[in-house]
């Protein structure tokens, strides 16, 4: 059986938290998320325990892609570093980087769809 992505589990565990106020008993709540998921009912019970445990929905991530741009060798090799002295992996770290910097204008009125005034 293969790994549940990150989106997937995401949408697993906020079905599991919407079966707990469905059903009157875990054990039930469990047999539906099993047969809705194709999964055992082990694994059932740790999306529920999951949900229970978050006590709310929580937020599904984006589905992500792969893309490719260049950039100069030193700043590759910093960036690999940071990540590494972080603990995170390089896509992590440049999602973070590029979220702070594309954000950043929004809180100042600029942002999506919007075009700059000169």
């Amino acid at each position: 059986m293969t790994k549940a992505s990150n989106t997937e589990r995401a949408k697993r565990i906020n079905t599991a938290f919407t079966f707990l106020k469905k059903f009157d008993s875990i054990a039930e709540a469990a047999e539906n998320l099993s047969a809705q998921y194709g999964i055992s009912k082990r694994q059932a019970y740790r999306y529920l325990k999951e949900a229970e445990s978050a006590g709310k929905k929580i937020s599904v991530p984006d589905h992500k892609i792969a893309f490719t741009v260049k950039l100069s060798q030193n700043l590759t090799l910093e960036l690999r570093q940071y990540a590494q002295l972080k603990g995170q992996a390089l896509s992590e770290v440049v999602t973070q980087a590029l979220e702070a910097f594309l954000y950043k204008g929004r809180r100042s009125g600029e942002g999506k769809g919007r075009e700059s005034k000169n």
